[in-house]
């Protein structure tokens, strides 16, 4: 066991332990506790959803996707950033304007039902699962890599410190703590990045043709088709990632953190800005490990592949830098499960317990230690869960995350902010179909059946040939939506009105 990495490991620990310990000194009211009182700038807010963002999945899964598939792999740092637009030009200003501490508030804000407001929370907290498993999966990997640890011991040791951060410091501590690590991450990847140009005399082009003869699959390691040689399913998974950002829980409870719709759009820019350099830079860490760490060493450490980049950082400084870059992924990870518990913690809390359970009649007190309580459990539950997909790559992961939230959420927050005739039936359907088609079409998928032992979760034959299904579930998402507004024929032309005026000017009465 490596000292530098122990003393790495624990300064990073350290850090985000000192800020939640100050956090909690601040975090008394429930809007402190779910949005951090609202008082985040532009920038600092814009870095935090950068934290949020860049995950296990874009540090470790892209880089070892690209490193062991070349362009297919790709395709996941396209999706990822193109999403941010979908963001920025349809859902912040409206969902700031309208909402308070979650998707549900904004839904809600023009549809007063709890029955509306109850699915939307069920939506969320599924999501917030699939993502955290790809979190969890992804420290698992690491600390078994660096320190020898169990799998499951790895895993624990994560949900443990996550939900330390969510009990004492809520929003405060999470966005600081995300702010730090998004800094710390595109310090350790420009320095990897650097190295593996310095390694091609700073030409991209002999880069380039270099690669070409540094894998088995020669000259195809450039071209599409490698991972993904079924068209329809390469669109599939480009729509679940374009459009799935607008639906993630973790990532729209951040526009809540601003004082207003101004600064979530500066919010957006800031992130967009940052999340985009950082996508465009994971070619340089997946061609370095495919060039200078190999296959077979790759996949000898995690076979999803997820240990590229921590072995790139080793093969091209060493221990130290390896260790740093070791410490950050751990940082990265901590800060996406922390704000991901969060969301999850705060559906339940906030929407189930608070608005449908005590009809709004809940005190201050009594939200924070629900929240706390449903922290625990999500944490658990997903933990549980991370023990039986140690094999799968982190980045496929969460795109599977990305289809729920694109069918499940996206639908109804368009049809929410622009559709006159949307009512109570269609968002409650919408939602359903959205939710319930993307989870049966991937629980009948290659990823959860497979003839082969050890490719999936179970050995079988999967009734669709899709990997992520998001071709299907999207559309019937907006149908679903669709039939049970023209079913249920009830208008609210005046709800709409002042939904509108709302959504575009943050007008409040």
């Amino acid at each position: 066991m490596n000292v530098t990495v122990i003393i790495l490991f624990l300064s990073i620990v350290a850090l985000t332990l000192v800020i939640t310990y100050y956090a909690a000194k601040r975090t008394k009211t429930a809007n402190e506790f779910y949005t951090a009182g609202g008082d985040l700038s532009g920038w600092q807010n814009g870095l935090a959803i950068a934290g949020d963002y860049l995950s296990a999945a874009s540090f470790l899964g892209i880089a070892g996707m690209i490193a062991l598939s070349g362009f297919d792999g790709f395709f996941y740092s396209i999706g990822y950033l193109v999403a941010y637009l979908v963001v920025l030009f349809i859902v912040a200003e409206p969902l700031r304007n309208l909402g308070k501490y979650t998707l549900a508030d904004m839904i809600n804000a023009r549809f007063d039902a709890k029955k509306v407001r109850g699915v939307a929370a069920v939506n969320t907290i599924t999501i917030v699962i699939f993502y955290m498993i790809a979190q969890l999966v992804g420290a698992g990997a690491l600390i078994q890599l660096l320190f020898g640890l169990p799998y499951w011991a790895a895993v624990l040791i994560v949900g443990i410190m996550m939900t330390i951060y969510v009990l004492f410091g809520g929003m405060t501590a999470t966005s600081w703590v995300q702010i730090i690590k998004a800094m710390l991450l595109m310090v350790g990847t420009v320095v990897i990045s650097f190295l593996v140009l310095a390694k091609f005399q700073f030409n991209i082009l002999q880069m380039f043709h270099e690669v070409k003869t540094a894998t088995s699959l020669g000259t195809d390691y450039l071209n599409p088709g490698v991972k993904y040689t079924n068209p329809v399913d390469t669109i599939s998974l480009m729509l679940a990632l374009v459009l799935g950002t607008a639906g993630l829980p973790h990532i729209l409870m951040r526009f809540f953190t601003v004082k207003d719709a101004k600064t979530a759009r500066s919010s957006v820019v800031t992130a967009t800005w940052v999340i985009g350099i950082f996508y465009i830079l994971t070619i340089f860490l997946g061609f370095g490990a495919a060039a200078f760490v190999g296959n077979e060493k790759i996949v000898a450490a995690n076979a999803a592949g997820n240990m590229a980049a921590p072995l790139l950082a080793g093969a091209l400084g060493g221990d130290f830098l390896m260790s740093f870059v070791s410490a950050v992924a751990f940082a990265t990870i901590l800060a996406v499960v922390a704000g991901l518990v969060l969301s999850g913690a705060s559906a339940f809390a906030h929407d189930i317990y608070g608005q449908i359970m005590k009809k709004g009649q809940v005190t201050e007190k009594q939200q924070i230690v629900a929240a706390r309580y449903a922290s625990i459990g999500v944490a658990v539950f997903s933990i549980l869960l991370a023990l039986f997909a140690q094999k799968m790559n982190v980045a496929f992961l969460v795109s599977l995350a990305f289809c729920v939230a694109a069918s499940a959420n996206l639908p109804v927050i368009i049809c929410t902010i622009y559709w006159k005739k949307f009512n109570t039936a269609g968002a409650i359907t919408g939602m359903l179909c959205g939710l319930i088609s993307s989870l049966v079409l991937v629980a009948i998928s290659p990823n959860v059946f497979s003839p082969i032992e050890g490719a999936a979760i179970f050995v079988g034959t999967p009734l669709i040939t899709l990997t992520n299904p998001a071709i299907i579930s999207v559309p019937l998402g907006f149908i679903g939506a669709y039939i049970g507004t023209v079913a249920s024929n009830k208008q609210d032309a005046k709800r709409f009105a002042e939904v509108s005026v709302k959504a575009n000017t943050g007008y409040k009465e």
